[in-house]
């Protein structure tokens, strides 16, 4: 799993290790993937790899996407993230092609070598990690933040991740978006372009849900057959009538085209 230095990434890879699962964790930062695996072996007496690795880097994610490739590999966990927030304008070029990197390119890529394997085993479960905010674009700033290429980047996220979901169905594979609102993280504390500092998680201030509710949601969500999880919603209607919409749509343009 990625992102499994902190927040819902080592989370997650607490509730799997507590259900027996052996984990691969990926992040940044050594340091607190040692303290976790540490911890993981510890309280659950299961199998922990450790892979040091930045996803923008082409080498890295290569290496990566090897090892996701691997024939021991039943769940990816797709949860590094960077926000790169701020005006569109004054973006920098190469925080830019970082958070693409991360949020598109290294998702698709650990995808692309996952699902492979898991269809000729007959089994595996894929869950990549959007945002509520892919469901934000016209919403002006304050109290949201600048997020143009952030919110595009999960909006393809979700897209990607329900397409494929459609594409697999009829497989025993398992397909997930997971759409988490504001998260008790330190995810504000960093645009991305350095990891956050310091060997004790901590929490942004703007606070928000729960780690352990978002994986609660999620891995019930799994149990249900949902492929768009947004934690907090209790009713699927607005995920209904994101569809309902799409297909009405489209054939408006099918009408338009005749």
């Amino acid at each position: 799993m990625t992102g499994a230095s902190s927040g819902i990434g080592a989370a997650y890879a607490r509730r799997l290790a507590a259900h027996g699962w052996d984990t691969v964790l990926v992040a940044r930062r050594a340091q607190r993937l040692d303290d976790l695996a540490r911890r993981l072996r510890e309280e659950t007496a299961t199998t922990v790899e450790t892979l040091v690795a930045d996803l923008s880097e082409p080498a890295d994610l290569a290496r990566v996407a090897r090892r996701a490739a691997g024939d021991d590999i039943g769940f990816l966990l797709n949860n590094a993230g960077i926000n790169g927030y701020g005006p569109f304008a004054g973006l920098e070029p190469e925080l830019m092609t970082k958070v693409l990197g991360v949020n598109v390119l290294a998702v698709t890529a650990l995808a692309r070598a996952a699902v492979p394997a898991m269809l000729e085993r007959g089994h595996g479960t894929l869950v990549n990690v959007a945002s509520q905010l892919a469901f934000a674009g016209s919403l002006p700033p304050d109290p949201l933040p600048e997020r143009a290429v952030y919110g595009g980047t999960k909006g393809y996220v979700v897209t990607f991740t329900r397409t494929l979901a459609a594409e697999l169905a009829g497989t025993p594979l398992r397909v997930q978006v997971l759409c988490p609102g504001l998260t008790a993280t330190e995810f504000h504390r960093s645009r991305g372009d350095e990891p956050v500092r310091g060997r004790e998680p901590a929490v942004h201030a703007e606070g928000g849900m729960p780690v352990d509710r978002v994986v609660d949601a999620s891995l019930a969500a799994l149990d249900s057959g949902e492929v768009v999880c947004v934690p907090g919603l209790e009713d699927p209607a607005p995920v209904t009538a994101l569809a309902e919409a799409e297909l009405a749509i489209r054939a408006a343009a099918r009408r338009g085209g005749s």
